[in-house]
């Protein structure tokens, strides 16, 4: 299936630590700069997150899915619905959801570095269970803290997320593979913007090595998961 931007929705690019919208060509840039590095000021330090074994990805299609240790059956989509929270059982992480929109230059928001265990979601694109790309940010650490996504790089193809909505539902989404990008080749049109006609999650957040110069993680971690029964 081709990638590009849906009727109604902005099309992505990535640059400056954020992720510029509303351009027609998508460039390379980063996301989630505002990660904190393990040699934080004052000398403290987080565990390194577990990201370095995770498979590069080259951003240039959608990567195809890892077979699960159970045979998946994808769910039809939901209906509209923003969500409140997210579980992810085999990392530990029950989580709030925030809504992230766009700042006046065009880049989105991010989750603060204060709230560590808070995500986000892109709230211009579909929500969560709804048909299309739903994607939620959260960082890996922060303020010389492992964060909420520290151990993303730990799931597995078959791993379940549960995202609770507002309207009391639960879309229970299956991992499908699990990728490592650099951040200047990061394919913002294809991650928020693919045009699909299913309910597809993708959760992302630093990682691989850090960088002591620039203070920030070289890639991205990326989750693509489906929306499972």
């Amino acid at each position: 299936m081709t990638s590009r931007p849906s009727a109604g929705r902005p099309a992505a690019r990535m640059a400056a630590g954020a992720l510029p919208v509303v351009l027609p060509v998508m460039l390379a840039g980063t996301l989630l700069a505002g990660c904190a590095g393990q040699e934080a000021a004052g000398g403290a330090s987080v565990p390194p997150p577990t990201s370095r074994a995770v498979p590069t990805w080259d951003g240039r299609a959608v990567p195809s899915a890892a077979p699960a240790a159970t045979p998946l059956v994808f769910a039809p989509p939901l209906p509209r619905s923003v969500p409140v929270s997210i579980t992810i059982p085999r990392l530990g992480v029950s989580a709030p959801v925030s809504r992230l929109g766009l700042r006046r230059d065009g880049t989105i928001e991010e989750p603060p570095l204060s709230e560590p265990n808070l995500t986000g979601w892109y709230e211009e694109g579909p929500t969560p269970g709804e048909a299309g790309p739903s994607v939620i940010l959260g960082h890996v650490d922060a303020n010389r803290r492992a964060a909420v996504f520290h151990r993303l790089g730990e799931l597995r193809p078959g791993d379940r997320i549960e995202v609770t909505r507002r309207d009391g539902s639960v879309a229970v989404f299956a991992v499908q593979r699990l990728v490592r990008v650099a951040k200047d080749r990061f394919p913002g049109e294809l991650i928020y913007a693919e045009d699909i006609d299913y309910s597809a999650l993708r959760l992302v957040t630093c990682g691989g090595a850090f960088d002591s110069r620039s203070g920030h993680y070289v890639d991205n971690v990326i989750a693509f998961t489906r929306l499972v029964t």
